[in-house]
């Protein structure tokens, strides 16, 4: 790999026109996929990757007058000194927040390549381009703060922030909250018959780890294989069987842990209350997310609930 300092000033141009070539690529896929979801901010990367491309027939402008047609192969992997970029540009679910700020950095080490690159210039016509262009770098302000800026000057932040809030539900809160469900309620039978039926706490604590775990890996996998995203926009197949097995583990969890109390009553008389703890919050997170009545969430889980506990009771009793 060669140093900035090693170049030659075709070298530094070329690889100044490799740059922005990418540069443009990039935004240009980020408005792609973006598009669907933030159109606003869609439009905005594309008026970026305009920008880039104008960047770039400057450069090649002044190259072939000096140089000719001829470009030598030089890249930005093969420089020292360039940050590593992690190609989030390639993610079929891309986010929005991510998209801004990756552009805030590709920016920030633009300007810095240009104003080093027009220290070693000898070139006036040269000289002069690239410390323009080193200029246009630092006048912008960072993505992120510049998108927020022009959207809410159109009006459009706040449709991209019902966007936002859909998909995160859809993405994130729908499945951990099927996994706590399942979690939570599911595990209530064999936990509390296997406390009932033996009166012992280590006992009712191994059962329901193990079926909380258990729970956790086959809800995530289920997850995670039914729906790949692409046509429902679910979002990363992973990612969603990761949230709802995390939270069907916590959900099951939640009432196992005070078994670790060897006192049975004890520990059965805390672990009632975690459940009665539990089915408040999943009403709450009904409430909030899936506007359903708290009322009438809290009355469908508590019944919900309630059937399932007492199932293990009084199979664990008789």
């Amino acid at each position: 790999m060669k140093r900035v300092a090693d170049l030659t000033e075709a070298e530094i141009l070329a690889l100044a026109i490799s740059n922005e070539e990418e540069d443009a690529r990039i935004y240009l896929s980020f408005a792609q996929r973006l598009r669907a979801n933030y159109p606003h901010s869609a439009g905005m990367f594309e008026e970026m990757a305009v920008e880039e491309q104008g960047h770039r027939h400057s450069l090649l402008t002044l190259y072939e007058s000096r140089f000719g047609k001829e470009l030598p192969h030089i890249t930005r992997q093969d420089v020292k000194g360039f940050l590593k970029r992690n190609p989030v540009w390639l993610h079929e679910d891309l986010q929005l927040d991510a998209a801004r700020k990756h552009a805030a950095v590709m920016e920030l080490e633009a300007s810095r390549f240009y104003a080093g690159a027009a220290e070693r210039a000898f070139d006036t016509g040269t000289r002069k381009l690239l410390a323009d262009l080193a200029e246009a770098e630092r006048g912008h302000e960072s993505m992120a703060e510049r998108l927020g800026e022009e959207l809410k000057t159109s009006g459009a932040a706040d449709e991209e922030e019902e966007t936002r809030k859909r998909l995160f539900v859809l993405q994130i809160v729908q499945p951990a909250l099927a996994g706590l469900i399942d979690g939570s309620v599911s595990t209530l039978a064999p936990i509390f018959a296997a406390a009932f039926a033996t009166h012992d706490s280590w006992n009712a604590f191994v059962v329901g780890l193990a079926a909380s775990i258990g729970a956790g890996i086959s809800m995530g996998l289920t997850e995670a294989l039914s729906d790949d995203g692409v046509v429902t926009g679910r979002g990363h197949p992973w990612v969603r069987g990761a949230a709802c097995g995390f939270a069907t583990a916590i959900g099951g969890l939640g009432h196992t842990l005070p078994y670790l109390i060897p006192d049975f009553w004890l520990a059965t008389a805390i672990a009632g209350m975690i459940v009665a703890c539990e089915l408040v919050v999943i009403a709450w997170v009904r409430w909030r997310y899936m506007e359903t009545p708290f009322a009438s969430a809290i009355v469908q889980i508590v019944i919900g609930g309630l059937a399932v506990l007492a199932v293990g009771i009084l199979i664990g009793s008789s």
